[in-house]
């Protein structure tokens, strides 16, 4: 076994993370080109898009050459850190950093495989200018104690040039920062708790290790690990309640400055270790002379390790318990931006502190404490070497530096001193991999001779060291101190080794003993290939020399020169020879190149040679292993035999024949070809992949490894599914198609020893893993009868006691198979034909027993006219009606229409779970609907398509309703669609699932679907449109109502309580591109939910609660309840607390809409008001009754009397009305909210006066020249008189506009003959506030004359107004 190098993860995509981290490098070329595929967008910022065109092109070849090396060789130049448990991943450049998290998806080949997708991605910078510098991703144990093994959550530590040290959760919220120096951050590193392997070994403390230009900072792990996780609790806290505020234990650290050494690069931080008698006294006379006096105790001093310049390698001890730890009051971060508060807390506003707090807060800096001073005391001095890495290894006894020579140097911690140097690794990453020997390895086999038999001793422990060298792309793996190199691998030169040197941080001696974490020592990062690699080393690599072939036999030497020590020295020659013939024959028969015929004759001759010794010096086992393996080879001889014997079927076979063989009648086998065809039909459209390998051949070496005797029975090893099925084939596939003897085949494989059981699964793992060929070959149903009948026959295949009234457990196998198999087509298929052999064997039991008491004519006609009832017989019908219901679903959902959408978002593009009757069992009630759901969301199909679906069809014209279906969801869809079979598969499959795909609960189901999949990706507001557009299909109040209010409690309440305290702090509608994705899709849409809740809740009381029935096959379901369960046991909703959220929505909606300024929602609510918002609807809270302060009510007012000016501000901009005539002008709102009424809804339940609202429409519609809308509105005023004045006013505007501002000749010669009040009135107008000047003088006289009408004669105004009117009419003669 050799070194090997294994890919473990992919990413998902990582030129998305480049673009994002490097804009410059996105699919443009620098000449300009635009992009390749610009449908292929990304969600990442907009920065730096176009900012190559900035530059002039002097010369094109060298700069596209460095594009192209920039493009390849990115990740060089990133910060780059990998969980050692492969959960986080955080790649970051300058002030950017995208958080990587791996999930599960399915590769192009069909394979499921773990790949890297990202899960967070933004700026972490908070100071202006700063850059990280360095990053780790830091796993933190569990404190549960039923925990598996798995961290709980990881934290990400980042460093950055300001000094700063932020961490942060896997979604990107800051839990706290510390300023513990002013100089960057250049180093951080981890140490975690290790089990020491020997007694007297220092146990090492936890702790963070933080390095700086000229100093070096350690933070206590314990104190470190309370501290995370008291903020992350507070942050989740907050975003459940926002009001509690525990303060964290503080931070233990120490700061030592580094004294005599020009540069420090990096550090290691080996840990605490305590000197030898002889070490502490040279230590003493070097630093004190001869004369120098030491302690009884040696001292424990922190030892650490820095590269860089004079010295190149300086070594630094700290005395243990010299200086006191400093502690840091933890400075919780509230949220540095306020997205991070509303997406990644998702619990609104946290306000923890007040706004004068936390300003203050922000503009002071942290006090610095300063550091102690800590001397080198001795180093590698080389004034022309430059240090530029380190890494310690897993034991803390070695460390491998880098340096600007190209040189790897290995020191010994402990003496610092170089032992080893590597040249010609310029720019090397280095890392560690540290393998323990498996104890079970060196026992050897349980002999009373063996002087191996007890343990030997605990496991030996081997370093490897590995290189990666960029410039030749080549990584090695070396083995320490002096080893030779044990492998070597080309990589590619642009990859990025990663090391982390720790483990889960919170582990003790207790807990670290019962926690077995899967983690990664070492990793490589190939952006080229977007995968992520792992080194797998063997441990005997390590007690190899430079001809490494030797480690292959050293178990083997020393066990055989263990047997020659023995007291027998014959037995001992002798029981060499045996284990030598022993392990000859297991690596013959184990090879891939020799023929069958030779490995038979040489375990004939060896097992003949064996019969042929004397009797007390035959190896018993080492002829037991001949016998068997002999056995094996006649077997596999016989089976192959029989594939190749040239065998045909030549009986024809028929539709007839198919049904008298299953037992079924003409018009149920038609039936069943139907649904067989149509299951094949959408089958081969789905990306299904079956093997290449050719089916009925196995290698005999692969034959013998799936096979083994024990005690003269043949059983099969612990094989996977497809081993399963290969060994299956070789045996059956060429009976299954009617190419070989059946029953020489059934007696071969019963005479081996294989027992009937056995023979049985391995046929149905055969035929129901090949559904495609055998759709594709009708007769092979025929085989499958033949042999199904053989093998029953055989002997403790059907209990011989076997009853009626009992279950078979051989016919159950069988069942249990069809159950759990996930190709339904074949399924069926085999569950048909096991109904018929089943009552074959029935109805012959049956026959005996009659044929005692009845003629043998009348026994023939009694078993051929009617089918044995027994309890077997009723399960299989069972079984039918479930694989005949579970065909449809699956067809149903493997269809697909041609649908020609604009967008298809990655969700719509999961595959979906193939389906199985276990697995409809388990899925609870709702597991039908549910399945059905997720095809209607991969679809996206229109609700009028599941209710035309719904409607009976016309037997007269059966294409009619399926016209109409299509007509129905191209009414709806904005795409064009055609729609395929899908609108006869929906029929089909509300005929068989009545009750599970009942009309209410399918949309109910849709409904819920589309809104979990648009929380998953807000960005996709068209879910959420289409998941309301299913709610309001539900007819059902009760379900209507529970959905409704489980969205509002599950998804909404969160974003709609962010938006509204975004909002109420920004006095404004946020412009933020994110905010806008989390606050306004949903308002717009979330008053139709609480509207919804309304209606439902009063039609609830008049409609009878729905019953949920099932079919009759699947009442045996169990599983989790479903939607419409739990949305009938949701409570009624309190009326009035929805109405007080409805007003709130409507209000957060205008200010969206018309992207209103300076208003802040909360201020129009009192304390009751505000209290009330956001608890639960069904709760009675105390909301605001009787008379309302007029301070609240003025400024609701000034509210509503601004959504109106900018609703019909709107419209206007919207129409641009020109009056040729007064016809052209549009219908007021469109398909856009009628704002004037809603804001006249609101002024009633805001105690606001609804006749000002009103009065203030009308003034903007005449302001804005809709004077044909205004007319309208004036019937809905109530004081007429105190509009007309206010009228009257604009009137006077017009007029001022058209004499005085105009300046024409004919304007001031009327000027002139207009009454001096008049005029004085008229020059005392200010036409600026006109928002239209362009109004015709004929208009405006319609408007004078509908002043008079409302002015009482006694009104002081009323004069004037006549005067209005001759004024006008003045104007408007010289154009008659």
């Amino acid at each position: 076994m050799a070194c090997s190098i294994i890919q473990f993860c992919y990413f998902q995509d990582l030129q998305a993370a480049r673009d994002f981290l490097f804009p410059h490098l996105r699919e443009e070329i620098p000449s300009g080109a635009v992009r390749r595929d610009p449908s292929k967008s990304t969600d990442w910022e907009d920065d730096g898009w176009g900012a190559w065109e900035e530059t002039e092109s002097q010369e094109p070849e060298e700069e596209g050459n460095t594009w192209k090396t920039q493009k390849t060789s990115w990740l060089q130049d990133c910060v780059l850190s990998l969980s050692p448990t492969n959960d986080l991943m955080v790649i970051a450049r300058e002030q950017k950093a995208v958080f990587l998290v791996p999930k599960w998806k399915y590769s192009d080949k069909g394979k499921e495989e773990m790949q890297f997708a990202v899960g967070w991605s933004g700026s972490l910078n908070v100071e202006e200018g700063e850059c990280v510098t360095s990053a780790l991703c830091i796993p933190l144990a569990s404190q549960k104690r039923s925990s598996t093994g798995r961290p709980d959550w990881t934290c990400i530590v980042v460093g950055f040039t300001s000094g700063y040290v932020r961490f942060y959760t896997e979604n990107g919220v800051l839990l706290l920062a510390q300023l513990l120096n002013e100089d960057p951050v250049l180093q951080l590193k981890c140490r975690t708790y290790e089990i020491p392997r020997h007694p007297g070994v220092t146990e090492q403390n936890e702790e963070l290790s933080i390095l700086y230009p000229a100093a070096i900072v350690t933070i206590d792990g314990f104190s470190l690990f309370q501290s995370l996780r008291a903020c992350r609790n507070q942050v989740a806290k907050a975003a459940a309640s926002g009001n509690e505020n525990i303060q964290p234990p503080p931070l233990a650290y120490k700061k030592w400055g580094l004294q005599d050494i020009d540069t420090i690069i990096d550090h290691a931080s080996v840990g605490i270790m305590t000197l030898s008698p002889f070490d502490q006294m040279k230590t003493a006379s070097n630093i004190g002379g001869f004369n120098a006096a030491i302690k009884n105790s040696p001292p424990a001093m922190s030892q650490y390790i820095t590269v860089g310049s004079n010295p190149f390698t300086g070594f630094f001890y700290a005395l243990e318990g010299s200086t006191q730890p400093l502690l840091s009051h933890v400075a919780l971060a509230v949220a540095s931006k306020l997205t991070s508060a509303l997406f990644n807390a998702a619990s609104g506003w946290l306000g923890w502190k007040g706004k004068h707090e936390e300003e203050a807060v922000q503009k002071q800096k942290p006090k610095v404490e300063p550091a102690t001073p800590l001397a080198v005391r001795f180093g590698l001095p080389d004034s022309r070497r430059h240090g530029e890495s380190i890494c310690l290894s897993p034991c803390n006894t070695l460390a491998a530096v880098t340096d600007d020579f190209g040189r790897v140097i290995l020191l010994d911690v402990a003496r610092g001193i170089a032992i080893r140097m590597w040249k010609g690794y310029r720019d090397a990453q280095i890392g560690w991999i540290q393998i323990v020997e498996d104890l079970h390895e060196r026992v050897p086999e349980k002999a009373e001779f063996s002087p191996f038999g007890n343990s030997q001793g605990p496991s030996r422990v081997a370093q490897f060291l590995v290189i990666y060298a960029p410039r030749r792309g080549i990584l090695e793996v070396w083995s320490t101190q002096q080893g030779p190199r044990v492998g070597a691998f080309n990589v590619g030169k642009h990859c990025r080794l990663l090391y982390p040197g720790y483990k889960i941080m919170g582990l003790n001696n207790v807990t670290s003993q019962s926690w077995q974490p899967q983690t990664y020592q070492i990793c490589l990062v190939d952006p080229v290939s977007g995968s992520v690699k792992t080194v797998n080393v063997p441990f005997h690599l390590a007690l190899s020399d430079k001809k490494s072939e030797r480690a292959k036999d050293m178990h083997l030497v020393k066990k055989l020169a263990a047997l020659l020590k023995t007291k027998s020295p014959n037995l001992g020659r002798y029981s060499v020879v045996l284990i030598i013939k022993h392990i000859a024959l297991e690596s013959i028969l184990a090879s891939e190149r020799l023929p069958f015929f030779c490995l038979r004759n040489i375990t004939q001759t060896l097992m003949d040679t064996l019969k042929n010794q004397e009797f007390e010096s035959v190896d018993e086992g080492l002829l037991q292993f001949c016998a068997n393996k002999l056995k094996l080879l006649q077997l596999y001889e016989s089976v192959s035999q029989l594939n190749s014997t040239d065998f045909h079927l030549d009986t024809p076979f028929s539709d007839n024949d198919l049904a008298v063989l299953l037992r079924l009648d003409e018009k149920e086998l038609l039936k069943l070809q139907a649904l067989l065809e149509k299951y094949k039909q959408e089958n081969t459209r789905t990306n299904v992949r079956f093997s290449d390998d050719k089916d009925g051949v196995l290698p005999v070496k692969t034959f013998l490894e799936y096979l083994e005797y024990e005690k003269d029975v043949l059983n099969i090893k612990k094989i996977s599914e497809e081993e399963y099925v290969a060994l299956g084939s070789f045996f059956f596939w060429k009976c299954l198609h009617g190419e070989s003897s059946t029953e020489d085949m059934c007696h071969t494989l019963e005479s081996a020893g294989l027992s009937p059981q056995l023979l049985l699964s391995l046929l149905l793992s055969v035929w129901l893993s090949k559904e495609k060929n055998i759709l594709d070959k009708p007769q092979s149903i025929c085989c499958l009868h033949k042999m199904l009948s053989l093998l029953s026959k055989m002997k403790v295949a059907i209990d011989e006691t076997w009853d009626s009234q009992s279950v078979s457990p051989w016919w159950q196998q069988m069942r249990t198979a069809c159950i759990l198999s996930e190709n339904n087509g074949a399924a069926l298929l085999s569950a048909h034909v096991g109904h018929s052999v089943a009552a074959q064997i029935s109805n012959n039991m049956t026959e005996k027993k009659f044929s005692q008491t009845v003629l043998g004519a009348d026994s023939e006609a009694l078993t051929d006219s009617w089918e044995a009832l027994s309890l077997d017989t009723e399960y299989w019908k069972l079984l039918l009606k479930q694989l005949e219901d579970c065909l449809i679903l699956q067809t149903l959902l493997h269809s697909k229409g041609n649908t020609q959408t604009s967008k298809v978002s990655s969700l719509q593009t999961e595959p979906l779970l193939r389906l199985s009757v276990k697995k409809l069992l388990e899925g609870g009630k709702g597991g039908i609907a549910d399945s059905v759901a997720k095809w209607i969301f991969k679809q996206d199909l229109s609700p009028e398509v599941l209710k035309l679906a719904n409607e009976k069809r016309d037997v007269e014209n059966p294409d009619e309703p399926k016209e109409g279906v299509n007509r129905g969801f191209l009414e709806v869809s904005e795409v064009e669609t055609d729609l395929g079979a899908i609108p006869d598969l929906l029929h089909l499959a509300y005929e068989q699932f009545p009750c599970s795909l009942e009309l209410d609960v399918l949309h109910a189901h849709c409904c819920w679907e589309y809104v979990v999949q648009w929380n998953k990706d807000p960005e996709e507001a068209r879910f959420f449109v289409r998941s309301i557009e299913h709610l309001k299909h539900v007819l059902n109040a009760h379900i209507q109502n529970g959905i409704a209010l489980m969205m509002w409690n599950t998804f909404l309440v969160k974003r709609f309580s962010a938006a509204t305290y975004l909002m109420d702090k920004v006095g404004k509608s946020p412009k933020d591109r994110l905010c806008r994705r989390v606050s306004e899709s949903p308002i717009t849409r979330i008053t139709v939910v609480i509207s919804t809740l309304h209606i439902a809740d009063v039609s609830r009381d008049e409609i009878q609660m729905p019953v949920l029935d099932t079919e009759d096959a699947w009442l045996s379901v169990e599983g989790p309840i479903s939607i419409v369960e739990l949305a009938l046991d949701q409570k009624h909703i309190h009326y009035p607390l929805v109405e007080h959220h409805s007003i709130l929505c409507s209000i957060l909606y205008a200010v969206m809409r018309f992207s209103l300024k300076t208003v802040k929602p909360l201020s129009l609510f009192d304390s009751k008001g505000k209290n009330a918002f956001f608890k639960d609807l069904t709760s009675i809270q105390l909301l605001p009754s009787g008379e309302m302060d007029p301070n609240f009510i003025s400024v609701r007012q000034q509210f509503l009397l601004k959504v109106v000016s900018a609703a019909v501000q709107a419209q206007h901009s919207a129409t641009k009305v020109k009056y040729p005539t007064e016809e052209a002008t549009p219908t007021p709102f469109g398909k856009d909210q009628d704002w004037p009424a809603l804001a006249v809804d609101l002024a009633h339940h805001l105690q606001v006066s609804e006749d000002v609202v009103r009065r203030h429409y009308v003034g903007e519609l005449y302001n804005y020249g809709i004077d044909h809308l205004g007319e309208e509105a004036i019937l809905q005023v109530h004081d007429k008189e105190v509009l007309a004045s206010q009228l009257l006013v604009l009137t006077g505007q017009r007029l001022a506009h058209a004499l005085l501002h105009t300046q024409t000749k004919e304007g001031m010669e009327l000027l002139a003959r207009l009454p001096p009040t008049l005029c004085t009135w008229l020059k005392a107008m200010d036409p600026q506030d006109l928002q239209n000047t362009e109004v015709p003088i004929a208009i405006t006289a319609k408007l004078v004359n509908k002043v008079i009408e409302l002015l009482p004669e006694k009104h002081g105004q009323y004069g004037l107004a006549l005067h209005l009117i001759e004024a006008v009419e003045a104007i408007s003669l010289p154009s008659l």
